[in-house]
């Protein structure tokens, strides 16, 4: 029974230092995310500049006035060349 006992205690040592060993990969990986993640500005500027795309892409489709398709044109590929740069400087997740 003594044998059972001890049992017993190792396997629940066991199983706390496995919680503690979760615990500590958890904290690791939490704090790498937060280095990780991107500026709240920067990321408010990539998410507008990607809904604003397709209001942009259908103005371009709908319009037939030569001047606004070339502003429309413009306007898209000044877009594009920010969330290209936005992304470039976003650290990697």
């Amino acid at each position: 029974m003594a044998a059972d006992a001890g049992e017993g205690l190792i396997d629940a040592q066991s199983r706390i230092q496995e919680r503690m060993d979760e615990r500590e990969e958890e904290r690791a990986r939490r704090a790498t995310h937060l280095l990780a993640a991107p500026d709240p500005e920067q990321r408010r500027r990539v998410e507008s500049l990607r809904l604003a795309h397709p209001e942009l892409t259908r103005q371009l489709q709908t319009t037939t006035h030569k001047t606004r398709r070339d502003q429309l044109t413009s306007a898209l590929a000044e877009l594009d060349r920010q969330l290209a740069a936005l992304r470039a400087t976003r650290l990697p997740a």
